[in-house]
């Protein structure tokens, strides 16, 4: 499974977790998600670390939205960010490559110009 798939499976995952208000290590375990690979692994990594540092990613988000407000998002974009998060915190990829990601999904899943908004939250962090 490519790194591509895992981020859309780790936001799938975040993004059930908001949208059914269900504990992620439910989630992850509906999912198939058990972490027995290493695929699996880095899935359930980023989703808990996401997930566990909720708050805090929660406050550096609305630090950096005009006028705005994390709740006020979409579930497709809370979840792209928190994915974000959860990945710069593992700080295995860089920087670029999980921001770049994170705008291939929002141009993938989310409104029209969603992907604008996540390039430039996840910019100023």
């Amino acid at each position: 499974m490519k790194r591509h798939v895992q981020r859309r499976k780790a936001m799938e995952c975040i993004y059930q977790h908001l949208l059914l208000a269900k504990e992620i290590q439910v989630v992850l375990a509906e999912n198939m998600i058990l972490g027995l690979s290493d695929e699996e692994k880095f899935v359930r990594e980023i989703c808990l670390l996401a997930i566990e540092h909720k708050k805090e990613h929660v406050a550096l988000i609305n630090a950096r939205l005009k006028d705005w407000d994390f709740v006020r998002l979409g579930y497709i974009e809370q979840a792209i960010l928190l994915l974000a998060l959860g990945e710069l915190a593992l700080a295995d990829v860089e920087r670029t490559v999980i921001i770049d990601e994170a705008v291939e999904l929002a141009k993938e899943f989310g409104d029209t110009d969603a992907y604008k908004l996540i390039n430039g939250v996840l910019d100023q962090l």
